[in-house]
């Protein structure tokens, strides 16, 4: 099959990418370095031409509420378009545990807005929601930090490795259009900040991590279990205590 990834250069892309051409599928990559844009529609009809499936793992380059709803609803309605055109069968999309329990999150509002679109756009289509990736860590600490404190709402915490996210993605194309939406998770779950004090630590951060329930994520004050899988999940191979070992070498 010709599979399009949308996103196909950065963390995620690459590995579906890499995963689906192993097994066999024409993988194509697809990212303004390419040639294609899906704000302004550029190269977007010429690599769509004999798709099968089209996976979006794109990301917005703004966080600002405004800009990222921006960004995911005109990208996918472009898209979705270019897909009824191209006569494609299943769209892949990968979305956020959680996102749709968030409402006070802007980036989380609209990961639900593009989810509701795919839903509504007369494709076939999958939805994989992940959990928070192992390789984020560093940035949700920078990002947390006031005055030199990591402040970290000390709420159920399940992250992945971008790796078992890709598998999964990857599997998802290369499969029939499910319709529905299913969540994907790391094995563990740890609380949150000690999710943040372990990343620090294995990278000879001293920064303090300080258990705040009233600390802001992506906008959002989180509960206990804002952001982990409430029901089954699909879970990956690599634990919390693998990637603790391997930050701190």
């Amino acid at each position: 099959m010709k599979i399009v990834v949308v996103g196909g250069t950065g963390l995620i892309g690459k590995q579906v990418v890499a995963h689906l051409t192993d097994a066999g599928h024409e993988a194509v990559a697809a990212a303004p370095s390419t040639g294609v844009d899906t704000l302004t529609g550029q190269g977007v009809d010429e690599a769509l031409a004999g798709a099968d499936v089209v996976v979006d793992v794109s990301n917005s380059p703004s966080f600002a509420p405004d800009d990222v709803l921006r960004f995911f609803t005109t990208s996918t309605r472009t898209l979705l378009d270019a897909e009824a055109r191209a006569g494609v069968r299943h769209h892949v999309v990968l979305s956020i545990v959680g996102a749709d329990r968030n409402p006070d999150s802007g980036y989380l509002r609209a990961k639900v807005a593009q989810e509701e679109m795919v839903h509504a756009g007369g494709v076939g289509w999958t939805v994989v929601r992940a959990t928070q990736f192992f390789e984020f860590g560093p940035r949700i600490a920078d990002g947390a930090t006031v005055d030199g404190v990591v402040r970290i709402p000390p709420v159920a915490f399940q992250p992945v490795a971008s790796a078992d996210v890709a598998r999964f993605v990857a599997e998802a194309a290369a499969g029939d259009p499910r319709g529905e939406t299913y969540d994907v998770a790391g094995p563990d779950r740890v609380r949150f900040d000690e999710f943040v004090r372990a990343v620090l630590a294995g990278a000879g951060d001293d920064r303090e991590v300080v258990a705040d329930p009233a600390a802001p994520y992506f906008g959002a004050v989180l509960v206990e279990d804002s952001i982990v899988p409430q029901g089954d999940a699909r879970v990956g191979a690599v634990s919390f205590a693998d990637f603790a070992a391997g930050a701190a070498v």
